[in-house]
């Protein structure tokens, strides 16, 4: 009976392409847990992007698993089918072949699913990568030797994308990453980045709130007032009219222009800017 074939061959390769997936997200773990501390860690920083990066790197092991667990389905299903699998229902009723063909169906569509959803979030966190690390690699040019670019700074209200310290000031830069089928406009009005191409208003109140608190914690750590400028950067955009005088809104392109946005009560002593390095070096080490 052609149901008994399917069933038989079905069962076998779901089974076996079940023992195949827990082995490899076990070792998966396992290695991501065993290699996570690189070598050399504590002279090793973040990079641009760095969160974005491993995101990306157990994407693209997860997407490699569930296509790996498909061909393993789908070659254990033929050969299971072609070598009688048949035989190990045989003489089952036909509604219990019907109910095991349904579960076979259900287990199918969620891993379609998995994978999917996989597949579209390494898709994401792709873009995200590639704008951050665009915006990061420019703002390595403005590097000096009083000048250090930090990538990945942790506060208690979120991780900074970029945070510049130097004698002439500090500042935090967030990137936007937004996909836009052409290069359009954004301008900043409010508390929010408005688009010309019809995308909807995106708040900047969690980015406000995380260079607050690293203002705050820069305060505290060297015991009076300092000013933290915050950047928005939004890689892909031209950049419109701005007239909020808490944030700089620019592109990958005229990213050096923070440079110039500064007054003299922005000024660090030397003590002042090596004591805020040693803290980010601190806090940006990949231990």
């Amino acid at each position: 009976m052609e149901l008994e074939a399917i069933s038989g061959a079905a069962i076998v390769a779901l089974t076996s392409t079940a023992v195949f997936l827990l082995i490899a997200k076990t070792w998966n773990l396992i290695s991501r847990t065993v290699g996570s501390t690189p070598s050399f860690s504590d002279c090793i920083m973040h990079e641009a992007a760095q969160r974005f990066r491993d995101e990306l790197e157990r994407l693209s092991s997860s997407q490699a698993t569930y296509l790996s667990g498909a061909l393993v389905f789908v070659m254990l299903f033929f050969c299971a089918y072609f070598l009688r699998a048949r035989d190990l229902f045989a003489g089952y009723p036909s509604w219990q072949l019907y109910l095991q063909l349904g579960f076979l169906i259900l287990a199918a569509g969620y891993a379609a699913y998995r994978l999917a959803s996989t597949v579209l979030a390494r898709h994401h966190v792709k873009f995200v990568r590639d704008a951050n690390i665009a915006i990061g690699h420019e703002l390595q040019q403005l590097s000096a030797e009083s000048t250090r670019v930090f990538h990945d700074v942790a506060t208690s209200a979120g991780i900074v994308d970029h945070v510049i310290i130097s004698q002439n000031g500090i500042y935090a830069v967030n990137v936007i990453a937004a996909r836009s089928s052409k290069r359009a406009h954004a301008r900043l009005e409010a508390n929010s980045i408005r688009y010309t191409n019809g995308r909807a208003d995106q708040s900047i109140v969690e980015i406000a709130a995380k260079t607050k608190r690293l203002q705050k914690e820069f305060r505290q750590l060297l015991g009076h007032k300092i000013r933290v400028r915050s950047v928005i950067a939004i890689p892909g955009w031209d950049i419109g009219e701005q007239a909020d005088g808490e944030h700089l809104l620019v592109n990958e392109w005229n990213i050096a222009m923070l440079t110039g946005w500064k007054d003299s009560s922005d000024h660090l002593l030397n003590e002042d800017v090596n004591a805020l390095h040693k803290e980010l070096t601190a806090r940006c080490v990949r231990a």
